[in-house]
């Protein structure tokens, strides 16, 4: 799995290719629309007689104006700007279209709040472009109430029909231009929150992955401890059994009698406990029924069967039982179990075990000692792997060594001031 990425600002995605395509279709709509608006006004008499003549100027001023709209994603501030001085210079030279040409500038400068990651180049070119406007409004205004005639609005009084008309028109150009600021701003917020939105999705998805596929390692892991600790307890008495038989068989037909009766009990306890175990997999742990959670009271019972698969083992308890977790207790009852297979496996034909439990006040211990063989090598294999995760899946700290005097030692300590975690 790959590490993420470094954290970083949050960008807004690059223009898909649909969004391309729809900017040129747009380019190409509003470029018919400029051509007719161009067409009418020159017909309606828009500037009077003071109008720019010949269809040509029209055509450029059209085109010049719509055409960077088909690039206004890719290049956003320098769309805005080319707009807004073609607009400048149309309206100067009194071209008669005077409708797309506030559309376009509207787009442009509506598109660079809304796709600029910079926002502070973002503000500075919208700056730039309403300060321009408004510079030209003023030089256009006084050079309209300087201008020595009598025709247009009157320009009598302190408020007259002339100044009423700028103000409206400042009043309009200050909407205008506000609203494709404010309007940019919330469409690049928008995109950001839902970028934002989706990346947390992602990220919930790679975790819901992760935990997934940890959820089935753990399971695995736990099937695998389950089924060696039954099967390798169970098959290691009955290969005991079946040796002890073997070897009196001729002699002593009675005892390789009950040698195979014992390898016949062993086995119709392995098949009982894996389907149990079967049960416990398959039910719900809401729905799991009491008798299929192995408790400490069980290690009598195990201790006997040591006992009767030619391994000699005492049970000591001392102090008075506390109350346990029931995974404490399964996992506790497993390591001794897997204590006393390794100890009838490797400890040698004379040797014993003893168990001790000890209910402590703060803590409960649990210790396995045998009396075999010192100086067999202690390889770590699959059960001893699976002590040691039992012990930490319990909340404790487990022991696991040959001793000195002799034997091997398991000793398992479990605190009981400390909730223990599934």
């Amino acid at each position: 799995m790959s590490a993420p990425p470094p954290a970083g600002p949050l960008r807004r995605p690059a223009p898909t290719a649909r969004d391309r395509r729809n900017d040129l279709w747009l380019a190409i709509g509003l470029l018919l629309c400029a051509i007719l608006s161009a067409a009418l006004g020159a017909v309606a008499g828009v500037y009077g007689t003071d109008t720019a003549k010949g269809l040509g100027g029209a055509l450029l001023y059209s085109f010049a104006l719509t055409a960077p709209l088909a690039l206004r994603r890719r290049y956003p501030e320098i769309v805005a700007v080319t707009v807004a001085v073609v607009f400048f210079v149309g309206v100067t030279l009194r071209i008669p279209e005077i409708y797309v040409g506030n559309i376009a500038v509207f787009i442009g400068m509506y598109t660079v709040g809304a796709w600029v990651d910079d926002r502070r180049r973002a503000m500075y070119v919208r700056a730039g472009i309403i300060v321009g406007m408004f510079v030209w409004l003023l030089v256009t205004t006084f050079q309209s109430a300087t201008a020595p005639t009598d025709e247009g609005l009157s320009r009598e009084g302190l408020f007259s029909p002339f100044v009423a008309f700028m103000l409206i028109q400042f009043l309009v150009n200050a909407a205008f231009f506000g609203g494709a600021y404010y309007m940019g701003d919330r469409a690049y917020a928008s995109a950001i929150e839902r970028a934002t939105l989706e990346e947390r999705t992602r990220e919930l998805e790679r975790e819901r992955e992760v935990t997934a596929a940890q959820a089935v390692a753990l399971d695995r892991v736990r099937i695998a401890r389950e089924l060696h600790d039954v099967v390798a307890h169970h098959v290691s008495a009955m290969g005991v059994q079946a040796g002890a038989a073997r070897a009196v068989m001729e002699r002593d037909p009675a005892s390789a009698r009950e040698a195979l009766l014992g390898v016949e009990a062993s086995a119709r306890s392995a098949l009982a406990e894996l389907r149990q175990l079967l049960e416990t997999l398959r039910t719900p742990a809401a729905d799991a029924p009491a008798g299929s959670i192995l408790t400490l009271d069980a290690l009598e019972e195990l201790v006997a069967h040591a006992c009767a698969t030619g391994l000699p083992t005492t049970l000591t308890i001392v102090g008075d039982p506390a109350p346990l977790p029931d995974l404490v207790q399964v996992n506790a009852y497993r390591i001794v179990q897997e204590a006393l297979t390794n100890a009838r496996r490797h400890a040698g034909p004379d040797a014993s075990a003893e168990v001790r439990l000890r209910y402590g006040v703060d803590a409960v211990e649990l210790e396995v000692t045998d009396t075999g063989r010192s100086t067999t090598p202690h390889r770590p294999g699959l059960g001893i792997v699976g002590m040691r995760e039992r012990a930490a899946a319990s909340g404790g700290v487990i022991e696991i060594g040959p001793r000195s005097r002799g034997g091997f030692l398991v000793r398992l300590r479990v605190p009981l001031t400390e909730r223990v975690e599934a």
